[in-house]
This record gives structure tokens, sequence and C-alpha cells, in this order.
């Protein structure tokens, strides 16, 4: 067995069992104490305390939990044949189901599998019981989702009776005893390590990045190793030539910055493991929406079209306001008879333009609008991410690119005069094109580009 005790005399073991938490000895494959193989060990494991806690298939877990007779069987949880698949579990994702994927085609790839409905309160309730257990261990806890967090266990050593990790593995033990679901764990010495390290060994993981290794351990790793580059940057990023988190390390800082401007600057950092964000308790953002209840009851798409530009303009004031943006962008509506509908899509790469929640919104709209009205209407955005990482430069869709530069330009009259002084032309109606003395308008009037208020 390896340990000692550091100046405030707590003991801090090198290697330990993951089972019965007992000190093992290094190199060891079994636990003395109990005979389970789950030992870790690591040069630095009492000298790390910045954690990444991610549930394991978290919707799919719960649900074995709740109906023993799924426990061996393929469960995917989400909607129907036109949804999404919103879990699967570790068994269905090895036919290759994975979340965001869409029913018909999870099913194509897995005609066995058991599909549940979703419990949103369900699962809300059980994330409510795992946060409070994550905040016996510690009062720095920031909840990314319903089912992860990132947890600073800096200077608990005297109140848990030992290391951060050790207590990491004990709190992992009493989730899985009190709560019946298991999650996995990553451990380094910031954030962005902490992430990557728990997604290493799911599901039951344990995963350590010490300081000493961090740069080995990036440079062969693929750009999108990098939480928050998405299908657009790492072509882009390919396009100069760079396809491993190396690669980035090597560049040319001034080039990075003039092609990505701050995501430029801060992958160069990422890529040597450097990462200066605090684990911030008070950041419990986890989806910025907004939506409205109507006068009337509405079925009409282009009124509802022009409602949802409104609803997706604020959405992304809110999102620039707070430096962030999203992965999946997420509809919202509600029928006469108050039947929720919720429809969502996940983006290659997250936004926080106007014009990319817009666009996937109505396309969402679009398969709704099948004869039935609709008392409310919303959108929102969530999984979300710095504003660094949204909207790259697009390489395919040029007038995509027109669009955000023409947004851009928007935002900056805004901040200079104020809010609303320019305006696209989607929120007014079609003003048609001119024709001869007594020709009434044609079918093909269109809205106008932009418009600005006198």
């Amino acid at each position: 067995m390896t340990t000692f005790k550091d100046q405030a005399g707590v003991p801090r073991p090198l290697a330990f069992c993951r089972e019965c938490l007992a000190p093992a000895r290094r190199g060891a494959t079994r636990c003395p104490k109990c005979g389970s193989p789950r030992l870790i060990e690591h040069d630095e494991l009492d000298r790390l305390s910045i954690a990444h806690v991610d549930c394991d298939a978290f919707y799919a877990s719960i649900e074995k939990r709740d109906d023993p007779s799924l426990l061996d069987k393929p469960v995917i949880v989400g909607g129907g044949k036109r949804g999404v698949v919103a879990t699967a579990c570790y068994i269905a994702r090895i036919h290759g189901v994975r979340s965001a994927m869409p029913m018909w085609q999870a099913l194509e790839r897995c005609p066995q599998a058991v599909v549940v409905r979703p419990n949103m309160e369900k699962y809300a309730r059980v994330g409510r019981e795992v946060r409070k257990l994550m905040g016996e261990l510690t009062p720095l806890v920031e909840p990314l989702s319903i089912d992860e967090a990132f947890l600073d266990l800096s200077g608990t050593e005297l109140l848990h009776h030992g290391s951060p990790a050790l207590s990491l593995a004990g709190f992992a033990k009493k989730v899985e005893k009190e709560i019946g679901i298991s999650l996995s764990i990553g451990l380094s010495h910031n954030k962005f390590l902490a992430k990557i390290a728990s997604d290493l060994d799911k599901p039951r993981g344990f995963s350590v990045i010490g300081r000493a290794e961090t740069e080995a351990f990036l440079a062969p790793r693929p750009v999108t190793a990098i939480w928050g580059v998405g299908k657009a940057t790492a072509e882009a990023l390919s396009a100069m030539g760079l396809h491993t988190i190396a690669d980035i390390r090597r560049a040319d800082e001034g080039e990075l910055f003039r092609r990505f401007g701050v995501l430029g600057k801060r992958l160069k950092d990422l890529s040597f493991g450097r990462d200066a964000r605090v684990v911030d308790p008070s950041d419990e953002i986890k989806s910025i929406s907004n939506e409205i209840t109507l006068d009337t009851d509405v079925g009409d798409f282009v009124a509802l079209e022009k409602i949802l530009w409104r609803l997706s303009d604020k959405v992304a004031g809110r999102l620039k306001a707070h430096a962030i943006g999203g992965f999946t962008v997420q509809l919202r509506l509600k029928t006469p008879d108050f039947k929720a509908i919720s429809r969502g899509r996940r983006l290659a790469d997250p936004t926080a333009l106007a014009d990319r929640i817009f666009r996937t919104g109505v396309d969402l709209l679009r398969k709704e609008c099948d004869g039935r009205r609709f008392r409310l209407i919303g959108i929102g955005v969530s999984d979300l991410t710095g504003i660094e990482f949204c909207d790259p430069p697009d390489l395919v869709d040029e007038a995509a690119g027109r669009r955000a530069r023409a947004e851009a330009a928007i935002d900056d009259l805004a901040k200079r005069f104020g809010a609303g002084v320019v305006e696209p032309g989607l929120v007014f109606a079609p003003r048609p094109k001119a024709k001869p003395a007594g020709e009434a308008p044609g079918p093909d009037a269109q809205p106008r580009g932009g418009s600005t208020k006198p």
C-alpha cells in the first residue's frame, strides 16, 4: 500500500478500491480487503480536486431502475417515429443508437429495442436527489444539466477525512445505493480536463488526468475532443491542416485569432490544457427560452412564423447578453386543450444567432402545422456553451454567412442607437411589388430584407 499523511495528518492513499474504499497497493489487480478489481491509482490522486460528474444514460437508467424487466434489454427513451432519441442505454448504443438520432433510424439499427416515452418530471426529481448528495460533498457545485455538474472539492479533506478522490468514490457508491443509478467521474486540475476524463471509461467510470501528463494526453486527440468544437469548426481547422490538438498547439496563435476570433485564442490555451475557469455555483443557466400565450388560437403557419421570429430574436439577445449559445433548439407548442408539444433538434455547432434559431424552429414548426390550432408557442436553446464556440464560419452555406454578418451589423447598431432601431422585415407584413395602376399585388410578394424604424 502506498499512502502518506499530509501536514494536517490526513491519510492520502495513492491507490484505493472503489468498492470498499480500502487503501490498496500500487500495481495490484484486486483489492486486498474485498477482492474487487475496481481499483484506482494515480501519481497525483491526492492532489487533484476539480471533478466532472455525469450520470450514465440518465433517463434510460432511471427507467431500468423502475422496471427491472428492462435491465438486460436495449432501452431507448424518446418520442414516436417522427421524434428523436433522448437517451439510449448502453446495450442500445452497442447497436449504434445515439442521442438526438431520429427515432426511425434508431429502430432500424436496433429493432428489438424497448421504446419508453420520456417522463421529465420523474427525471427532474431524480436529478434533484443527485444534486442534493453533491451538495453534501462541497458547496462548490456548478450544474451543467439535469444529470451532470462540475464540483470543486478543494479544502474538503478534513471535513470528509480523506482526499477529494476518495470522497468522490464514496459519493458514487452512495448514489448507486440510495438512488439506484450509476455515474462516471472525471478528476483533474481544471474543468476542461475533468470533462474529458468523465467520458473516458463510461459507465461507472472514474478517470484521472494529472498535471504532469496533460500535454502528452491531449496531443494525439482530435480537435473535436475540445468541448464546443463541432462539425463546422472541425472542418475549418482541417482546412488549415489542423486535425489533432497537437496541431493546434503548433499553429500560429495570430492566425488562429484572425480566423476564429476569441475562439482561436481559447483553442490555443486548451490545446495546452490551460483552463482558468472556476467552478461557479451561481452559474445555473441551463437553457434560455421565450414563449407567448396567444390572444386567440392560431393555426396559420405564416402567422405563427412571424411570432416565432420575434421570440427567436429575443432568445438570441439574451444568449448574447450572457455570452453563451447552445447546441439544441427546442420548439414548444400548446393546443387549445392544453396538450403540450415539445420538439427539439441538436445542431452540428452551437449557436447564438437569431437566424439559426429561427430557421431551425420554423422547420420544426412546419411539421406540426397540420390543421391544428395552438394557444401557445415558444422557442428555446439548451446544451449551453461559451459564445466563443458558437456559429463558426460556414464552409458550405455562403448565404448563412451573409445572414450572420447582417445580424452582427444589426446588433452593433442596436448597441449604438438602442434596441429595435433596425428589425428584419419578416416581422412586418410583406410589401407588394410595384404594379401598374389598377393591378392587384401578385401572390409572390416577399418581405423586405430589413427595415429601419423612423
